[in-house]
């Protein structure tokens, strides 16, 4: 597969090496723009509910909330109407950026305003609308990145991305709850939603990525043929194993830490232990694991990345199984946490890559936004039997479930990524 020539204005990156390469520019727009794709999912995962809870809204309707995020793993249906049309004079990628930005600025900002026990109803639409767009700013980002960098820095690229993403958790998870003591709610929520302004920013400032090739002429072959495409390159029989190492690589671990917080309190913690404790060291873990796992990636290969990282996390799972068998023991969620986000970190980065350079430049959007869709089913839809397998089988059963799900996904690794592939 051929890589596009970008046509930014930011010096490509291929001279630096090691730690020097995240100080190259397009690694700063990765940052930019891993941070504005990952607040508004955060938003709705931390602010609001932490908002409903406090307005008296009871638990089972916060919990209809699980709804509203659908558009994330259906993001693949409109992605071909972004890859077909441009918004404005800044672009085809720049433009949709800027739109899905500032709108998300509005939605977020109008949130606040709300009343959650007279407007509850317009609350889960507004917020519903606010993933859509959320979603859709996440297409043309992905796309974006994978245009802008060469095939050696997609990892580096893609693992600060991650790695911004999920330290803007920080804003409405911690600033902002803070902030609402003191506060009203309409204020935080204006507080929080100017953090878009350094993604808007960033989309100004930068250059639009020259195009590979001429876009799709009409939007049947903006829909077609990023899929024609991706059969006819190696056929029907790679292109389903591609799809089958694309869910389940990652499988196990999204089953094992979808009742993280339940599991941690059946064994006895407290929840500022677990928020200390695990939250607080399972995040800066996840991001070490990011950074320097697209590091060792540089050397390693993304083939060899996502067999060592790919081990490395499904190892990590069994640490909860060892965890479950002893119980109450603080300085052993640390370890368990810590081995867990860092190894997950390691493969998210190259797993990214992975789907990155998997991914046809002409139509980019499309297709990043199905594999990454195909990858988000396991956390939307294998999670919810997670409580019923805990039920038969408990923790320690369940965790070793876990790690055997991992297994399919590593065998498929002999066909779609053999360790001395050219990756």
């Amino acid at each position: 597969m051929q890589t596009p020539a970008p046509n930014d204005v930011i010096e490509p990156a291929a001279a630096a090496t090691g730690w020097r390469q995240y100080a190259d520019r397009k690694m700063l727009i990765c940052m930019a723009m891993g941070f504005s794709s990952g607040l508004p999912l955060f938003i709705l995962v931390h602010l609001i509910s932490a908002w409903l809870k406090s307005e008296h809204v009871d638990l089972k309707s916060i919990s209809l909330f699980g709804l509203v995020g659908f558009p994330y793993t259906w993001k693949f249906v409109w992605a071909p109407v972004m890859d077909r049309f441009s918004l404005s004079l800044l672009g085809r990628r720049r433009g949709w950026m800027l739109v899905t930005q500032v709108l998300l600025l509005l939605v977020i900002m109008e949130l606040g305003q709300l009343s959650p026990q007279r407007d509850f109803t317009l609350i889960i639409w507004l917020s519903g609308f606010m993933c859509f767009i959320s979603a859709s700013q996440d297409i043309v980002i992905n796309a974006y990145q994978r245009e802008i960098l060469d095939e050696r820095h997609q990892a580096i690229g893609f693992a600060l991305s991650i790695n911004t993403y999920k330290l803007s958790a920080l804003v409405p998870g911690s600033l902002a709850l803070i902030l609402s003591d003191h506060v009203s709610w309409s204020v935080v929520f204006i507080f929080t939603a100017l953090f878009m302004l350094p993604g808007i920013v960033t989309t100004l400032l930068i250059n639009e990525p020259s195009l590979y090739g001429a876009p799709p002429k009409n939007i049947r072959e903006a829909v077609l043929l990023p899929f024609k495409e991706f059969i006819n390159r190696k056929g029907w029989s790679a292109a389903l194993l591609i799809l089958g190492f694309i869910f389940l690589y990652n499988l196990g671990n999204a089953m094992a830490t979808a009742l993280q917080t339940p599991f941690f309190m059946d064994l006895g913690f407290t929840r500022t232990q677990i928020g200390v404790v695990a939250k607080s060291t399972g995040l800066w873990a996840g991001i070490s694991g990011g950074i320097i796992g697209g590091i060792w990636l540089i050397k390693l290969g993304i083939n060899r990345g996502l067999w060592i990282f790919g081990v490395l996390q499904a190892l990590a799972i069994l640490g909860f199984a060892v965890l479950a068998k002893m119980g109450l023991s603080v300085w052993m969620l640390g370890v368990v946490m810590a081995a867990d986000y860092f190894a997950v970190g390691l493969s998210v980065a190259a797993f990214t890559a992975y789907i990155a350079t998997t991914t046809d430049p002409r139509y980019t959007a499309t297709q990043f936004a199905l594999f990454t869709s195909l990858a988000a089913i396991p956390r939307t839809f294998f999670n919810a039997i997670t409580g019923y397998i805990v039920a038969q089988t408990g923790w320690f059963g369940f965790f070793i479930v876990c790690f055997l799900l991992t297994i399919p996904g590593m065998l498929l690794l002999f066909k779609v990524a053999p360790w001395n592939g050219d990756k």
